[in-house]
């Protein structure tokens, strides 16, 4: 369903490090609204759903949002080492 290579999609050259824009970037990753969040609010209302069709389309953005959360530990990594 996808396909993972570990690399950035646009080279990163970081010359002036800013603590509060990476806390930032951390917070949209793991944070009360991050892609963490909100994949788990979606994978869990999938079972309130009368509607079978609706259930599956939660389970898809889910699903999908822990891919964004999988795609974003390269950056979060690389936004934190200058913290």
């Amino acid at each position: 369903m996808w396909i993972y290579e570990k690399r950035l999609q646009y080279p990163v050259n970081i010359k002036k490090t800013c603590p509060k824009t990476a806390s930032l970037i951390i917070s949209q990753f793991g944070g009360p609204d991050g892609e963490l969040a909100a994949s788990m609010r979606y994978l869990s209302q999938r079972y309130t759903m009368p509607c079978r069709e609706a259930a599956g389309l939660l389970t898809d953005i889910g699903t999908e949002e822990l891919a964004h959360r999988a795609q974003g530990r390269g950056c979060r990594r690389h936004s934190l080492q200058y913290l």
